[in-house]
């Protein structure tokens, strides 16, 4: 059984300024990250005397057991009316055949890009050439199309068919960083989604109504905490993207700069020069077009220009941004009796879905690992029956816990 959720949540002191969309809650990117979360079988058993299905979720088709292109396709049109859709929006999802569809088909206007480390375990588990990864992830996070052709010809001269597989089957506008359309700044990934698998490692057996609870609780505090930090900002800009600017300062002294125009700079002094438009906010190694935080060239110009560099940061780095991002509260939702439920919903006749046989066995609890996902066995201790080391390096005066006699007592 399965749960569509369409948030991104992760390590927030490293994205804390970072998040989905800009619609209908202010200070966010235009970025909407994809993912599914799988719930265990008990999450979708009825308790004894209750309707073997809830009837205001199944009505908004929030759990389904194969999600398809319909389910995705309703979900986009509901979320479309919320956050619009707009040539600044990015939606960043695996390559399932039914939201890559969907996503064609609801948002015209959007940029719709894969997730680079799904792309990479396809690769290993269809070509096995594990060997490829450094190029791989350096063609990913590459800026400028130059560099990107250079990593993409070394994985072309070992592994053709990967080669193609990369350009023809996936895209490169898809994975590459330097060729996606859109703007989704250094979010290459559906990684951080995971932290809230994690999260609700525990709730998934909840009914629905208690899981979404378990969520909103999270998402309350979180916002909380977020805001508390943000109100204590003595800095422009977050306190990640401030430590990532300060060094750039240094970086930039003892550049030549030169100003070709009014608005245009040429950089030199490093392996890599650069031609800095301080009004279109853009350089030619492209760190500053892409991540919309000044590169070291840019920093050089605008000294040399004697303009702020904190005013060719985006705004979303900004503390008052941050501020706006948390300012609202997500209060609870309250007891179902409390409900404001629309009358057509109801009224409305729902029929249990059809339930399939039960499966002979202890139910899993853990999920599915993804394609070309790996799980590395724990090593078990044959003395004192722990996880994690060898009968040779344990520490344990005990012995075995299961029934063995130890092995470190005089007889």
């Amino acid at each position: 059984m399965k749960v569509v959720l369409f948030f991104e949540a992760g390590n927030w002191e490293e994205l804390e300024d970072r998040w989905e969309f800009r619609g209908g809650i202010g200070g966010l990117k235009s970025i909407l990250v994809e993912e599914e979360i799988s719930l265990r079988a008990s999450a979708t058993q009825p308790a004894e005397g209750n309707p073997p299905v809830d009837p205001l979720l199944q009505v908004t088709g929030a759990g389904s057991d194969e999600p398809n292109e319909d389910a995705w396709s309703w979900f986009l049109t509901q979320l479309k009316e919320i956050i619009g859709d707009t040539d600044e929006l990015a939606l960043i999802s695996d390559r399932a055949p039914s939201i890559k569809k969907a996503i064609s088909t609801v948002f015209e206007k959007a940029h719709h890009g894969a997730c680079a480390w799904h792309v990479a375990q396809n690769i290993k588990n269809k070509f096995k050439c594990a060997d490829i990864m450094g190029s791989y992830w350096s063609a990913v996070n590459a800026y400028r199309c130059e560099d990107f052709t250079g990593y993409m010809i070394e994985i072309s001269n070992r592994y053709p068919r990967v080669a193609e597989y990369l350009e023809n089957e996936v895209g490169f506008e898809k994975w590459s960083r330097c060729h996606y359309p859109g703007l989704r700044y250094n979010i290459t990934t559906t990684n951080m989604v995971e932290s809230l698998n994690s999260m609700l490692v525990n709730a998934r057996d909840f009914p629905y109504v208690a899981l979404l609870d378990v969520i909103q609780e999270k998402m309350s505090k979180w916002w909380n905490d977020r805001r508390i930090v943000a109100t204590a900002i003595t800095t422009p800009l977050t306190p990640s993207r401030e430590s990532e600017l300060r060094p750039r300062f240094a970086q930039s002294n003892g550049r030549h700069t030169s100003q070709l125009n009014p608005i245009t700079y040429h950089v030199k002094g490093s392996e890599l020069e650069g031609v800095v438009d301080i009004f279109n906010k853009t350089c030619t190694c492209k760190e500053f077009d892409i991540d919309k935080l000044p590169c070291v060239h840019a920093v050089a110009a605008a000294h040399h220009a004697q303009v702020s560099v904190y005013s060719l940061v985006s705004p979303y780095y900004t503390k008052e941004y941050y501020l706006l991002a948390y300012g609202e509260t997500i209060y609870p939702v309250g007891s179902q009796s409390q409900w404001d439920v629309p009358n057509e919903v109801v009224t409305r006749i729902v029929l249990p879905r059809e339930v399939k046989e039960k499966k002979r066995g202890r139910p899993k609890t853990s999920r599915f690992p993804s394609v070309g996902e790996f799980r590395k066995r724990k090593n078990r201790c044959g003395k004192c029956g722990a996880y994690g080391h060898y009968k040779k390096k344990c520490n344990s005066q005990t012995g075995s816990t299961e029934g063995n006699p130890p092995t470190n007592v005089p007889g």
